[in-house]
């Protein structure tokens, strides 16, 4: 049997906007993402998160639920608006007193929280200011993580500062398919850089504050394993720096303070990013100074591999996406494959050193479907966790310090650009009536949970 560590975090994880719903109550404010669901065409089906899964009314029945799935750790995020209506300024007393009271249900049911300072949902007051393309932003971030640890701080073990900063720069500022829809290549490379600012003023504020000592603080990435489409020079050549872009731009930072050699010749080829990195080369090297903090644990989110072919007439170095593998595939259209979760751990250990990881996400969504004797059966992802962590168990065998693993997500949500088409969840939602129905996975989670923890 594979084993893992008698510390080991067994959790699952959600976002602020995917699950709370009641966006416009209780002094909360709006977030790009409101405004970004509510523009035609932007979200499958006309979707939005106004309600979601209705979490904020309901979060007292969702902790029960955890409690029965048997997870010690639960990882979620704070709603910067719903603290901050304008971005900075004035505090919403509501929306702190929310999370203090969702922080006493994990306490009471003996769930470590694990809580992500921004799972994407900016301020809308902020985009307004040109939200990450301006500086500011991250000094508005440090003073809303400031606000947070002093006022929550003492209830919380484990800080993220940013949820897959990749995602934020890429699908906001490049293809545009998220909040705030942007297509621009010099916008987004100013975006990463002040994201990466945001992270260190955050790591420097926790320092500050230090309520309690013990609290650890890190970030989340979705990392991935860059595989050729063939055996060429130019199309692992091509692999490789992708991989260095995904993997390097967000991390390289924190522990080198420097961006990767092979990011900077990709983005060359771009005037606006060129023009960015001249124009501000002294100021980023002072940033890249305050980067290189030392952070407790570094989150990993893997879902899929990314297969690269080489193309000469791709703007970003020769790099393009080829068609994956005749494997297995989830409802996303993303390929399984755990090796590739196995692959990325094992070379973070080697290139980084971090002292601690946690999988903060990792998860498939499925066609699932009620059937007659209603319930769930979804044996697919079932089979999907056990061989992910089988992959993590031999990491952690070879020496790897993988101290968690969040299964994404704990219930079917806002599922971003695809509404409530796809469904990630241990627990099926009724969006119609918001009955919970744990699936099939719900149940056969915590009876592995048990087994490792009790064995």
């Amino acid at each position: 049997m594979t084993t893992f560590p008698k510390h080991f975090l067994w959790g699952v994880a959600t976002a602020a906007y995917q699950i709370e719903g009641a966006v416009r109550e209780d002094g909360r404010g709006p977030s790009i993402w409101d405004v970004f669901s509510h523009t035609p065409g932007r979200i499958l089906g006309g979707d939005t998160g106004d309600v979601a899964c209705d979490h904020y009314h309901r979060y007292e029945e969702d902790l029960d639920w955890m409690s029965q799935l048997g997870i010690n750790a639960y990882r979620f995020s704070i709603a910067w608006p719903r603290i901050f209506p304008e971005g900075s300024g004035r505090l919403n007393e509501t929306g702190i007193d929310f999370y203090a009271r969702l922080l006493e249900g994990l306490h009471a049911r003996g769930i470590t929280p694990v809580v992500t300072l921004y799972h994407w949902d900016l301020p809308y007051a902020l985009e307004e200011k040109g939200g990450w393309t301006n500086r500011d932003t991250a000094h508005y971030f440090a003073e809303y993580a400031h606000t947070l640890f002093r006022r929550l701080g003492d209830r919380v073990p484990y800080w993220i500062t940013l949820n897959e900063p990749w995602v934020v720069t890429f699908l906001g500022y490049v293809t545009g398919e998220h909040a705030p829809g942007k297509q621009d290549i010099g916008a987004a490379v100013r975006v990463a850089h002040h994201l990466n600012l945001a992270h260190a003023e955050a790591v420097e504020a926790l320092r500050d504050e230090r309520s309690p000592e013990t609290a650890k603080i890190g970030i989340t990435n979705i990392l991935t394993k860059a595989i050729p489409a063939g055996d060429s020079i130019e199309e692992r050549f091509s692999a490789y720096l992708y991989e260095r872009l995904q993997n390097g731009i967000f991390l390289d930072p924190i522990f080198f303070g420097r961006y990767p050699d092979e990011l900077r010749a990709i983005l060359m080829r771009a005037p606006e990013a060129q023009a960015f990195f001249e124009r501000e080369a002294p100021r980023i090297e002072d940033d890249l100074k305050r980067m290189r903090q030392t952070v407790d644990f570094l989150g990993v989110n893997y879902y899929f591999p990314a297969r690269i072919r080489h193309n000469p007439d791709s703007p970003w170095g020769g790099i393009d996406f080829a068609d994956g593998g005749a494997g297995e595939r989830t409802a996303m259209g993303w390929e399984v494959y755990p090796e590739g979760l196995y692959d990325i751990l094992r070379d973070l250990h080697a290139r980084y050193a971090p002292p601690s990881i946690l999988i903060t996400e990792n998860g498939a969504a499925y066609d699932d479907v009620i059937t007659p004797d209603g319930k769930v059966h979804d044996t697919t992802r079932i089979r999907y966790i056990e061989r992910h962590l089988e992959r993590i168990a031999q990491a952690i065998a070879d020496g790897v310090p993988v101290d968690g693993y969040f299964y994404w997500s704990f219930m079917d949500n806002f599922e971003w650009a695809y509404g409530y088409s796809k469904r990630f969840g241990l627990i099926y939602i009724d969006y119609a009536t918001q009955k919970r129905l744990p699936k099939d996975s719900f149940y056969a989670y915590h009876a592995l949970i048990r087994r490792h923890r009790e064995g």
